[in-house]
């Protein structure tokens, strides 16, 4: 089973942790098992977090086994890191273990030498003092996160459940991410239009809140995607007019609703690709699309791929 091992540093961040130990701890397989097992590891028994403590039986050789190390922000970005933590995250990347911070979890690993020469993220309030500390690294505070194979960062807050959601995704297609997007009550499709599963380094700045004021038109269009849909029927829906549902989109997804619905139909395209044998075009007819031309251009600018890549890719990840 693929083990993933949370790191506790002192005045860790009690949301970044707790997040990954959430989404990891609730992502079902379609074998009623779990698809991971979850470690949260420190220095010592007890970590401060805050106003709360956090107790953990596993130290930090607990790394050397994982397959995959998180590392959760702390309230003080800067704060030293004991050497015997540094020493253990070098070890685990050099034995090809999958690195991911959340928040200012990157200056951790930046401090571990990790991040040397790649592309990374972190808060945007520490942006400033990340890029004086680390020069090497190619810092980008715009975007949701940056996946840059082995190591991953996301920026703060519930862009660190965008990062898990991210990994399951990887390890286990988008429908398992799917399920354990809804039981995180998160939203299963996020600002790009896409499912995150091979698009890197290109999402956007914004990204939409847990909660907005278009939900009960972004639960319509999840199920009536496949329908033809115009920008009245979705309108009619939200009880406006085109023009304020436009605007509503732009503010609060960063998308056209068009965008979001095209968005839809490929995340839905992707779990059918993955759990079924239907062929492309069937596919594509079945989520929505006008033609197969449409679908396959869709596809590839979303995901980065053509859909039989995406489905043969998936497939030999199983097989793997």
């Amino acid at each position: 089973m693929h083990t993933v091992a949370v790191l506790a540093l002192p005045d860790v961040v009690a949301f970044d942790l707790a997040t990954a130990v959430e989404v990891f701890s609730r992502v079902p397989l379609p074998d009623g098992t779990n698809g991971y097992r979850v470690l949260v590891c420190a220095a010592t028994p007890i970590v401060p977090a805050g106003p709360l403590s956090i107790g953990t039986e596993h130290g930090l050789d607990a790394l050397a086994g994982a397959d995959t190390v998180v590392v959760p922000g702390r309230n003080e970005a800067a704060s030293e890191v004991p050497e015997d933590v540094l020493a253990a995250l070098r070890g685990a990347c050099e034995r090809g273990a999958r690195i991911a911070s959340i928040c200012s979890g990157a200056f951790t690993l930046a401090e571990a030498g990790l991040l040397d020469g790649r592309r990374a993220t972190t808060h945007w309030v520490a942006a400033g003092l990340f890029r004086a500390r680390y020069p090497a690294v190619e810092l980008d505070p715009d975007v949701l996160y940056v996946d840059d194979g082995q190591i991953l960062t996301s920026a703060g807050a519930s862009a660190g459940l965008d990062l898990c959601l991210h990994m399951v995704q990887l390890d286990h297609g988008s429908a398992v991410a799917a399920t354990a997007a809804r039981l995180a009550v998160a939203p299963l499709h996020r600002s790009g239009g896409q499912a995150q599963f091979i698009v890197r380094n290109q999402l956007p700045a914004k990204t939409i809140a847990a909660h907005t004021t278009l939900d009960a038109v972004l639960a319509w269009i999840e199920q009536n995607a496949s329908s033809e849909l115009t920008l009245a029927d979705i309108a009619d829906v939200g009880a406006m007019s085109i023009r304020t549902l436009n605007r509503r989109f732009q503010a609060e997804t960063s998308q056209t609703p068009m965008q979001w619905v095209t968005g839809v139909r490929v995340r839905h395209a992707q779990q059918m690709l993955e759990s079924t044998s239907e062929g492309v075009e069937r596919i594509g007819r079945l989520v929505g699309f006008s033609s197969p031309a449409n679908f396959r251009d869709q596809f590839r600018r979303l995901t980065g791929v053509a859909p039989q890549t995406y489905r043969s890719t998936f497939r030999d990840r199983l097989v793997s």
